[in-house]
């Protein structure tokens, strides 16, 4: 596919449908590259991820938004498919759409992250973001 390729692509967003996790990039406050398994929601428009506040991948989030989503497979067969977005990362006030996303959230990871939460709210001190790409790209997705 092109440097052209749009997040809504149904080839993409069928392929991201299937995974639970993938890996998020951006650079630290060394100026060092770091990579993070993440959890996910997936849009047409956007990827959305939450963390706890305070950490240091959310601290290199606030301090430069700038990051890179891969996500990769292998088939039985040898087949690779795979997605690389790359855009910038948007901290989420408190809100309805929000809100809607934690719900999202609890129905892809259930029961994982209620567990986690011990709760189906999510606590104070996780911040949601949302990353809207600049550039998709993808490969082998039928």
């Amino acid at each position: 596919m092109t440097a052209q390729e749009r997040l809504a692509d149904p080839r993409i967003q069928a392929y991201l449908a299937a995974r639970d996790v993938v890996v998020l990039a951006a650079t630290g406050a060394d100026g060092a590259p770091w990579a993070t398994p993440m959890w996910f929601l997936h849009a047409p428009d956007a990827l959305f991820m939450i963390s706890v506040d305070g950490l240091p991948k959310v601290r290199s989030l606030r301090r430069d938004p700038r990051v890179a989503v891969a996500a990769e497979t292998t088939a039985p067969d040898g087949a690779i498919q795979g997605v690389v977005l790359k855009g910038r990362a948007e901290l989420l006030p408190d809100s309805d759409e929000r809100r809607r996303l934690v719900e999202r959230f609890l129905g892809k990871y259930h029961p994982r992250l209620e567990r986690l939460w011990r709760s189906r709210e999510m606590p104070g001190n996780r911040v949601m973001f949302r990353i809207a790409p600049d550039r998709v790209r993808s490969w082998g997705l039928a």
